[in-house]
């Protein structure tokens, strides 16, 4: 493994405390659901084929990763967690498919060793690390593509001002109870997302994705102001 600077960070430290967490992770798929073949009409649409090499970045439990395996040539299940990686590498030891690699590693550490990627999956992860270091991992993003390749990029991701921020993180916080049933998201865990990590506005995420060497072709907004997805393309 390459050698990272002392002034790099704790990939692991910024994973988040829930996602070092064993129930939570054992949970995920219960917690967080995806929209799997939405996801990948989407995907189909912008090329994804039998020849693509796919890089999910901040896999999880893998449910994109299993949901992709069947349409591509290759993917690379990329998480930090341990914990998430356990759940995932039970999964694929039950599904027993020869496409899937599996890479402890994050947006930071994780080093591409195949072809260039056609296509980088990204899903609620980015926003561990702070503005700075999300630059920086987006610019590695981008030389794992290869050129034209497509970035998929869904995150929270604050599409509001500055003077609506109290009101919309109030609201959001209001959606859930501290008492919501076991295995399920609540008030606290939201109200932790927003005090621990490094969600960001939309109007300082975009420049970022395009000064790291893409070009924004597709980006939609939750009504609610919370959450952004893009469509981006190497260029």
């Amino acid at each position: 493994m390459r050698k990272h600077p002392n002034w790099m960070p704790d990939e692991v430290a910024s994973a988040g405390r829930e996602n070092l967490d064993t129930v939570h992770a054992f949970q995920y798929d219960q917690k967080e659901t995806l929209d799997v073949e939405t996801e990948l009409t989407l995907l189909r649409r912008l090329g994804l084929s039998k020849s693509s090499e796919v890089v999910d970045l901040g896999a999880g439990t893998g449910q994109m990763t299993f949901a992709t395996a069947p349409h591509c040539h290759w993917i690379t299940a990329v998480d930090i967690s341990p914990v998430m990686l356990e759940v995932l590498h039970r999964k694929l030891r039950q599904a027993h498919l020869p496409n899937v690699g599996v890479s402890q590693s994050g947006f930071l550490t994780y080093e591409h060793e195949r072809r260039p990627a056609d296509f980088v999956y990204s899903r609620l992860a980015l926003h561990h690390l702070p503005d700075f270091w999300k630059a920086i991992a987006l610019q590695r993003v981008r030389q794992i593509l290869r050129p034209d390749g497509i970035l998929r990029l869904s995150d929270v991701a604050y599409n509001f001002s500055l003077s609506e921020a109290a009101s919309k993180l109030d609201a959001w916080c209001d959606m859930l109870s501290y008492d919501e049933p076991e295995g399920s998201w609540n008030r606290a865990d939201i109200e932790e997302h927003i005090r621990d990590e490094h969600s960001t506005f939309i109007w300082l995420l975009e420049p970022i994705i395009e000064q790291s060497g893409f070009r924004i072709e597709e980006a939609s907004y939750s009504t609610d102001g919370i959450f952004a997805q893009y469509v981006a393309r190497a260029v």
